[in-house]
């Protein structure tokens, strides 16, 4: 194992931060996966599975096991980590800019696609090389110049180049899922079931350029403007990516990190990441769904939130979620599903202003457009 420290531009005179990864294997060895935890720095499940990963994947480099290369960045936000008010942490969105830390991440297919236009041809293992130097030689001219960007420049240096990425996450209360690109399913399949995932999401570029979508994202736009063009040039999908949701933000127990850290073991061993033979995958607990199929129930009015259903709990049209108490009017407003599917994830606080976000169905029939992402 290499350990690798990056000091992260200043934000201020006497203040330095530090991103630390860890390497594992040789650096050159395919295939490649990159694995992240806590870029909401509130998000501490992904810390904690980190933690329990790291000390496997150390055993298995001893063992002579390790094929491919694994990169773990067990804290992906320092800066978000530090940061505090009224005695909450604040991890989400950066203080100073109010900027997502999982958002405005490069466009790698624009910045890149007039260094490579022309020069693409019929071999793909090229073209993927071709395309990984244009994107590498932007990084390395790209000149951060806040804390927050040499973050985000730190970050896609180290994965940019991944065959797969694993961005671990949490929400306020949920069941384990995951998020990903439709290109990059049904490859991430196999993580689903070793996960024990009960919901997928499935998107086509959601919007705002998170992290896993800015890498994966890279290769099928490329691949639409080639098609139009020249058809005949292969480009793959040189990169897998999905944001695994590792339930809620209070699920931070031994018992769980350990069984994820193994799922995530196993995931490498399936990936051939590890040498030996891949374990046997169980059943999917849930169907994909589209992103643009799922219903972000909101409350119509203030009041107290009391909800009906726990997460995981299959609710159908009309279903009652939640209610919502006004004490002052003596008045309950009642929340219903408008589609049918899994809640995946509700709000922890319970009391709600007016339209504010309290839970999530994961609906099978698309109807959202445009941006699908959250705050």
């Amino acid at each position: 194992m290499q350990r690798t420290d990056f000091q992260l531009t200043p934000s201020s005179l006497g203040s330095q931060k530090t991103l630390t990864s860890f390497h594992f294997g040789s650096p050159v060895a395919r295939p490649k996966v990159y694995i992240q935890a806590s870029l909401h720095a509130e998000e501490l499940p992904g810390m904690l599975a980190a933690h329990h990963l790291r000390p496997m994947l150390e055993q298995a480099e001893k063992d002579g096991l390790m094929q491919g290369e694994v990169i773990l960045v067990p804290v992906a936000n320092p800066i978000g980590l530090a940061q505090r008010l009224d005695h909450k942490p604040m991890g989400r969105f950066e203080l100073d800019t109010s900027e997502n830390f999982n958002r405005h991440y490069p466009d790698f297919c624009s910045a890149v696609w007039p260094h490579i236009e022309g020069k693409l041809g019929q071999d793909p293992v090229q073209n993927v090389q071709l395309v990984r130097a244009a994107v590498q030689a932007f990084i390395d001219q790209w000149q951060p110049a806040t804390e927050l960007q040499s973050l985000r420049k730190c970050l896609v240096s180290l994965a940019f180049d991944a065959d797969v990425v694993l961005d671990l996450h949490c929400d306020c209360e949920a069941v384990l899922h995951l998020y990903t690109e439709s290109p990059c399913w049904p490859q991430m399949e196999p993580l689903a079931r070793l996960l024990g995932a009960q919901a997928v999401l499935l998107a086509k570029d959601s919007g705002g350029l998170s992290f896993d979508e800015c890498l994966s994202g890279l290769w099928w736009k490329l691949g639409a403007k080639v098609a139009e063009m020249r058809p005949e040039i292969p480009i793959a999908q040189a990169c897998l990516t999905t944001t695994v949701e590792l339930r809620g933000e209070a699920d931070v127990t031994h018992e769980l990190a350990s069984s994820d850290a193994l799922a995530l073991f196993k995931f490498l061993q399936h990936a051939k990441v590890l040498r030996g033979d891949a374990p046997q995958l169980p059943p999917m607990k849930c169907h994909a769904t589209p992103l643009a199929g799922s219903q972000t129930v909101r409350a119509p009015v203030p009041g107290v939130v009391v909800f009906a259903v726990d997460v995981g709990a299959h609710l159908n049209v009309g279903d009652l979620v939640a209610e919502i108490i006004d004490p002052i009017a003596n008045t309950v407003c009642s929340v219903r599903a408008e589609v049918s599917g899994v809640m995946y994830a509700r709000l922890n606080d319970r009391y709600a202003l007016a339209n504010d976000d309290l839970a999530n169905i994961a609906g099978s029939k698309p109807f959202r457009t445009g941006y699908l992402l959250s705050a």
